[in-house]
């Protein structure tokens, strides 16, 4: 299958090209750059030059494809107004990569996150938020999802609040980042919080699946560790930096301060019976003594 793959030098990208390429897929990456033109091609991969702001370059890139997988996204949270425009920004490029494959009965796979539910762990089934900070990119999803109708097999990989490797990546990664910054490593609420979270070469490889065989209008979760406690999380940061760690304002967290602070596990259950994905690497607790000072 020649796929079509934006966001592929990102943390979870470059992790799904050699994925893909493993497989005996083809795959062209989009790429904004000559260093990441050629990191494409040292993975094996081609490239597209473009943003996701060339709605030109996503239909013809998505037409030549048999498939697509979606990743790229701005993450600018530094304020409302900035994460606003990295949601429209991702929902106007979504809807040129789907309108090239209306009518193909080809493969759309768009990322998305885990829904926050009250009291227990998320599951496939619940819908994602369409309100508050990251509301749009749930209605972008929702959008991609109704494309079953018209002759896409659209389907969304959820991810967790942290997806890592070698200890960066994710929510963690930003209390990490911060901490750097601030000599201190933050979290808001109590700690007891939990945030789930992925090794990004388990990611690579549900990508690859709902790609290949994932049916149309269809949801999962690529969660490997349901919820690991903020303060747990902070605690290993913090050791491995030498730095001290204690609680902090949401509001230190900017937009997602909120997201931040709510307790919100989730379940990969169904996925995993129904796709056979079994994830082997490192948890998140485990992978972050690959932190260095």
């Amino acid at each position: 299958m020649r796929v079509f793959i934006t966001g592929g030098t990102g943390l979870i990208g470059s992790a799904v090209v050699p994925e893909l390429l493993s497989a005996g897929h083809e795959v062209t990456a989009l790429v904004r750059s000559d260093a990441s033109a050629q990191r494409v091609a040292r993975a094996g991969a081609d490239a597209l030059r473009g943003s996701l702001t060339d709605l030109d370059v996503l239909r013809e890139g998505a037409g030549q494809a048999d498939g697509v997988i979606h990743l790229a996204f701005a993450n600018d949270f530094s304020s409302p107004e900035a994460l606003a425009r990295a949601v429209a920004e991702e929902s106007a490029a979504l809807g040129a990569l789907g309108e090239a494959l209306v009518g193909t009965g080809r493969p759309l796979v768009t990322a998305s996150g885990t829904p926050l539910v009250a009291d227990r762990a998320a599951t496939e089934d619940d819908p994602l938020p369409t309100e508050g900070p990251v509301g749009g990119r749930g209605i972008a999803v929702e959008r991609v999802l109704a494309l079953a109708s018209r002759g896409v097999r659209s389907t969304a990989v959820r991810l967790p609040r942290t997806v890592h490797r070698d200890g960066q990546g994710g929510f963690a990664g930003l209390l990490t980042d911060i901490a750097r910054r601030t000599g201190t490593v933050g979290y808001p609420g109590d700690g007891t919080q939990r945030w789930p979270a992925v090794h990004a070469l388990d990611a690579a490889v549900l990508f690859r699946l709902a790609l290949e065989k994932a049916p149309a209008n269809s949801a999962w979760h690529a969660v490997a560790d349901e919820g690991d406690a903020v303060r747990d999380i902070a605690a290993v940061i913090g050791r491995r930096l030498g730095l001290p760690v204690a609680r902090v304002p949401e509001e230190t967290f900017g937009p997602i301060g909120p997201i931040f602070a709510a307790d919100q596990p989730a379940s990969s259950a169904h996925t995993r019976t129904a796709l056979g994905w079994h994830p082997v690497h490192p948890g998140l607790l485990d992978d972050l003594e690959h932190l260095r000072p």
